[in-house]
């Protein structure tokens, strides 16, 4: 019977740990909100950040410290200012010092570096003089500083510039791409758009492919095809350079569930791959397909369509996040693992695919949800 309780509880722990939650104000307080459509933790945090790995911060007392998934100080609020959780480190401002903590509030000794650099997937930046290399959550240099700039990682690679010429970087600081471009791109299936001299084209295994007429190439994102323009008009190219679709569009976006907004004019439709509308140019504006299949599009307001154009949650949304503490991209603006934020009346709240909002709950602010997974 012991046995039997002891499991349930070691369930019960795990599930509450690992679940998502989202940062929401509600009459002028912070808390954090479960997919449930209930709340983690009721908001009573003048000031609060979103969980990272197990870990969210908030203020208590002009004091900053972190909390757990039950709410619960995991570390003491000494700080004067945190950032968030990432590789089990944590970059804290106290007494006018910067330093790395772990979670368990020890501060960590980290290789000389004129700034501390947030750490993501591992790895961290360090900055002596006028170059920049990178460390591992072992504070270990792994690549002595060389360059001029690193942008920051994206599925493992990262674009690298020195002496106006970029290139780009694994994880191990190992060039995939020689630094001798122009401009560059992300990395995706060992391609990369960049710009030499005057020409767009791609590079695979070291070698230039210029694509034909391009005078701007976007980065490729969930399918093996990307937008580029050609005499102010905007096409698709595939991963060997090939226009595989005539650019003949005013504005574009990524294709993704074989499915692409484009527009003619002012009005954003749909096309396939063949270039056909399967959804006719009747919007004022259209974002990508998420996975689940419905796409926001806008007529006075936002709402959702399905990939046979069929509008399943009517216009009558915002999706564009302003002044939040957070960065919001493109990809904040759909359904994302089965929920979409929007704004209604100047509230915000969370949408289930069929229309229905998540807890009947609007808030002051919402933030996207994030995992809430400790690192183990």
């Amino acid at each position: 019977m012991k046995k039997s309780l002891l499991f349930l509880l070691l369930v019960s722990i795990q599930f509450v740990n690992s679940q998502e939650l989202a940062l929401v104000k509600k009459n002028g307080k912070f808390g954090y909100f479960t997919k449930a459509g209930t709340f983690q933790i009721e908001p009573k945090y003048k000031v609060a950040k979103n969980f990272s790995e197990g870990l969210a911060a908030v203020e208590d007392n002009g004091k900053w410290g972190f909390i757990d998934a039950q709410g619960n100080w995991a570390i003491p609020a000494t700080f004067d200012n945190v950032k968030y959780f990432n590789s089990g480190i944590c970059i804290v401002s106290k007494d006018k010092n910067w330093v790395y903590i772990n979670t368990k509030g020890e501060v960590l000794k980290a290789p000389a570096s004129e700034k501390l650099f947030d750490f993501d997937g591992g790895i961290a930046f360090i900055k002596q003089g006028n170059k920049v290399g990178l460390i591992n959550s072992k504070m270990t240099v792994i690549l002595e500083p060389k360059y001029d700039l690193i942008k920051p990682f994206e599925n493992g690679f990262a674009r690298v510039k020195n002496n106006d010429k970029w290139g780009i970087i694994n994880t191990a600081g190992k060039e995939v791409v020689e630094p001798i471009y122009a401009e560059i791109g992300n990395y995706y299936k060992t391609t990369t758009w960049a710009k030499k001299g005057e020409a767009f084209g791609l590079v695979t295994a070291g070698k230039f492919i210029p694509v034909d007429g391009a005078d701007k190439i976007w980065d490729f994102e969930s399918q093996d095809i990307t937008y580029a323009r050609k005499g102010g008009k905007i096409g698709y190219i595939d991963l060997k350079g090939k226009w595989i679709i005539l650019p003949i569009y005013d504005k574009a976006k990524a294709f993704s569930k074989n499915l692409a907004p484009v527009c003619i004019g002012s009005k954003w439709g749909y096309i396939n791959l063949k270039a056909e509308f399967i959804i006719p140019p009747t919007y004022k504006d259209a974002e990508v397909f998420s996975k689940n299949g419905l796409a926001p599009v806008k007529e006075n307001n936002w709402g959702f369509i399905d990939e046979k154009g069929k509008l399943v949650i009517p216009t009558q949304y915002g999706i564009t996040a302003k002044g939040f503490a957070a960065l919001f991209t493109d990809q904040g603006k759909g359904f994302i693992d089965g929920i979409a934020r929007v704004q209604n009346e100047g509230k915000w709240g969370f949408l289930k695919p069929d229309g229905t909002v998540l807890g009947n709950q609007w808030f002051e602010n919402a933030e996207l949800f994030t995992n809430n997974k400790p690192k183990i």
